[in-house]
């Protein structure tokens, strides 16, 4: 009798699919001629490509570049709820990704999800300017404006993330890996060159312009958002060249409906008459292939390991946040350049630049010829206490500024200062800003103002009398003044001044170990561990591990979120909880990998038919009644 008659049965308890038996692909794009960049092998569609994510990451990292201080000076936040929602931000953008490749790959493929998802961040971007424009609205306004432009932009920048990178490698036919390759070396450089421009032009465009008698941050996200217009701009220029391959199916769904079949399975299964099986994962045989099967085992060893990884996360990405607070009460003259707080982020991007070959080319093989083993994991352990070591160095710089410049907290950092006029007749003051400050007569007092650091040889004022200008001298970073206006000489109104909080004595250069300790973890942990990761995992799970490896990323910045608001720490202290928390994590992941056996790709696939278990026997009691024929 056969069970499987369509005649008999409505519905069967289960289908079991032979190792044979392969899932319908897709008809494959047309292989249309691509037109070259002249005298080589790479199509042009590439140099769209390459423009598009370079003004795409100098948007996304110029923007964020001054979103804490934006928080914590325009918003008017704590500096716990400007950290807190500057990763809750940062984790929002790693959690969407697994969205826009959902989108492109089940139903508009990567072209079509990229111009739709760009035009969403686009829109968020014009909203945050917005947010930031002082004359439109109250606080309350502000707020609201910034919250959706933030999530559109999350939106945006996550969801186009794993389709760009995987579109430029679409344009490339089979026989072209070694360009291939090539070009996702000058896709990876682009993505730094927009880092390290932006992170040091948009504190310009935030401090060094005044927009309506405060720092410019409409400014400082209206260009990144300029550059978000552009980069979509040259995007769809490339339209008519570009190879389009259609939608393929979303392996990240059939990887999760694969995983809870089995586990599903197993657990209607336990009955002692039924067999157990070697894997657990064997329990998704009676209905998924054998190789998808192999795939996802590999996929979940790798997929271990990943536990501890979120934690380094939460120490790279406080250099936007904690180190960013950091510095705006250290001193930024550094004699030949003045350097703003945000500015200092610059160092991570620029450091990666030289650190990447320093390490390829000369400390990896020292090491190698001192006939010292060193694994990828090994690498990812030495990265992690790297970061341990530049928190370690953050805490002792949080200390030393406690103790010279404890005053100073007052001022957070900038240059504030207040007038008394002792004149007969009322003054206002002009500080370079749209808007004057006004003094009343007769011992009057003004209200604070913060300016920049900088000379204010001659400041314009005016009485109803006559014009004149006030020399205030040096107003230096985190320094309080009082300025008395009198006109006890010959030589007219002059101001008397005051320092009646001291500058900050700690100069900003005292954050180059810190950063440099923590990108050269960065080196060792990241670009170590996703290589690794992908030579662990087969060519059909890249797409899971890509999601996968960015799911990590969020999970810090949810840790740091939850620390920032519940730990109630002195800063220095929490600096040595997180150095603390990820040593302990280094050792729980060092004991993982010593017991990890790495693997080639090619054992994976050639093992898939001696590991699953035959489908034998009276498979008819297995209870999985919702599977059809």
């Amino acid at each position: 009798m056969n069970l499987f008659q369509k005649n008999e049965f409505k519905e069967t308890p289960f289908l079991p699919v032979s190792p044979e038996e392969v899932p319908p692909r897709p008809p494959s794009f047309p292989k249309k001629p691509s037109p070259k960049i002249c005298g080589s092998n790479y199509p042009l569609s590439i140099v769209f490509i390459v423009v598009n994510e370079f003004c795409e990451r100098f948007s996304y990292y110029g923007m964020k570049a001054v979103l804490t201080l934006y928080f914590l000076y325009f918003l008017h936040w704590s500096e716990d709820t400007s950290t807190s929602v500057y990763h809750a931000f940062s984790s929002l953008c790693y959690f969407t990704p697994i969205l826009g490749a959902a989108i492109a790959d089940s139903w508009l493929g990567k072209f079509k999800t990229i111009i739709y998802l760009s035009l969403v961040y686009v829109l968020g971007h014009v909203i945050k300017s917005m947010g930031a424009l002082p004359i439109l609205g109250g606080q309350m306004l502000h707020t609201v404006l910034s919250m959706v432009g933030l999530s559109l932009i999350a939106l945006g920048t996550g969801g186009i993330k794993p389709c760009v990178a995987a579109f430029g490698g679409d344009q490339f036919e089979e026989k072209l890996a070694e360009e291939r390759t090539r070009y996702f070396s000058v896709f990876y450089l682009s993505i730094n060159a927009g880092s390290l421009i932006s992170t040091f032009v948009t504190p310009m465009l935030r401090g060094d312009v005044q927009c309506f008698g405060k720092d410019c941050y409409a400014l400082a996200f209206g260009v990144p958002g300029l550059l978000m217009v552009i980069a979509l701009v040259v995007f769809a220029m490339g339209s008519k060249i570009y190879r389009k391959p259609p939608p393929e199916g979303n392996i990240v769904t059939q990887v999760v409906k694969c995983i809870w079949f089995a586990i599903s399975n197993r657990f209607k299964n336990r009955s002692a008459d039924i067999p157990k099986r070697e894997h657990w994962l064997d329990w998704a045989a009676e209905k998924y292939p054998r190789q998808l099967i192999m795939d996802v085992k590999a996929l979940t060893r790798v997929l271990f390991l990943y536990i501890p990884l979120p934690m380094f996360w939460a120490l790279l990405d406080q250099q936007g946040s904690r180190w960013t607070l950091q510095a705006t009460r250290m001193n930024g003259n550094l004699g030949f350049f003045v350097l703003q707080p945000d500015q200092m982020q610059v160092l991570n991007p620029f450091l990666v630049l030289i650190f990447i070959p320093l390490f390829d080319l000369v400390i990896y093989r020292l090491v190698s010829k001192c006939g010292i083993n060193f694994t990828s994991l090994r690498k990812m352990a030495v990265g992690m206490i790297l970061a341990c070591l530049a928190f370690a160095v953050a805490a002792t710089v949080e200390i030393k500024i406690n103790v010279k410049d404890e005053e100073n907290k007052t001022t957070n950092g900038m240059t504030a200062m207040r007038f008394v006029n002792t004149l007969h007749e009322e003054i206002n003051i002009s500080l370079g800003t749209d808007s004057s400050l006004g003094v009343e007569e007769d011992y009057g007092v003004s209200a604070y103002r913060t300016v920049q650091r900088g000379e204010y040889p001659a400041v314009p004022c005016r009485t109803k009398n006559e014009d004149f200008s006030l020399n205030l001298g040096l107003l230096d970073f985190g320094a309080a003044y009082l300025f008395v206006i009198t006109n006890s000489t010959s030589q007219g109104p002059q101001a008397w001044k005051m320092e009646y909080i001291p500058a900050n004595k700690m100069s900003i250069a005292w954050q180059l170990p810190q950063y440099a300790l923590v990108t050269a973890g960065e080196v060792m942990f990241s670009v170590t561990g996703l290589e690794f990761s992908y030579s662990q995992a087969p060519s059909s799970m890249k797409s899971v591990l890509q999601a996968a490896w960015l799911l990590t990323v969020a999970v810090g910045n949810i840790i740091v979120l939850i620390v920032a608001q519940f730990s109630s720490l002195v800063q220095w202290a929490e600096f040595i909880l997180f150095s603390c928390l990820l040593l302990v994590v280094c050792l729980i992941f060092s004991i993982m990998g010593h017991y990890y056996v790495p693997i080639k790709p090619e054992d994976i696939q050639g093992s898939a038919d001696k590991q699953i278990p035959k489908i034998q026997g009276n498979m008819i009691n297995l209870e999985t009644k919702k599977t059809k024929l």
